[in-house]
């Protein structure tokens, strides 16, 4: 049972640095519950200080990347209707072939949200894209480094106690 929690756990972890740049799956949130399972095994001992500020800081990131896109957004001058483009555009960029798809789906997702906000003002709408696109980048750069301190962590855990395992 303990190997089937760390194959999952290490999925998770690694599922949590996709998540990184997906809209959808909260990224440090799912590595975060990748290292509960190691934790979860007989053989690593609890050490629930540890998790409580690991899930802490997983909380805090997922708040902000609620918070920074917008402020990114705003900040540049755009309306909610560029943040909302802004997350279309990723989901399409996503399922799109094109290499970095994601980064130019969320910018002209923005592009268009806010022009179909004021379609009269394209400077605005093209600064207020681009504040969305740094929204964006500063969003899953935080992100990104969080999962993949996760998995750093997961995987120097799980190599002290890996005789233990097998």
């Amino acid at each position: 049972m303990d190997i089937f929690l760390v194959i999952l756990g290490f999925c998770l972890t690694l599922l949590g640095i996709v998540g990184s740049f997906l809209p959808i799956l909260p990224g440090p949130i799912t590595g975060w519950f990748g290292l509960l399972l190691l934790y979860c095994t007989e053989t690593i001992p609890n050490n629930w200080t540890f998790l409580g500020i690991t899930l802490a800081i997983a909380v805090f990131i997922w708040i902000l990347d609620y918070i920074i896109p917008a402020l990114g957004t705003k900040r540049f001058g755009g309306s909610t209707y560029g943040v909302y483009g802004t997350t279309i555009g990723l989901i399409i960029g996503l399922l799109s072939p094109i290499p970095f798809g994601i980064l130019i789906g969320a910018f002209f997702g923005a592009l268009i949200g806010e022009l179909l906000y004021d379609s009269k003002d394209t400077n605005r709408a093209i600064k207020a894209s681009f504040g969305a696109f740094i929204g964006f980048l500063a969003s899953a750069s935080l992100k990104f480094s969080v999962a993949t301190v996760y998995v750093i962590l997961f995987l120097m855990k799980f190599w002290e106690y890996k005789s233990n395992f097998f």
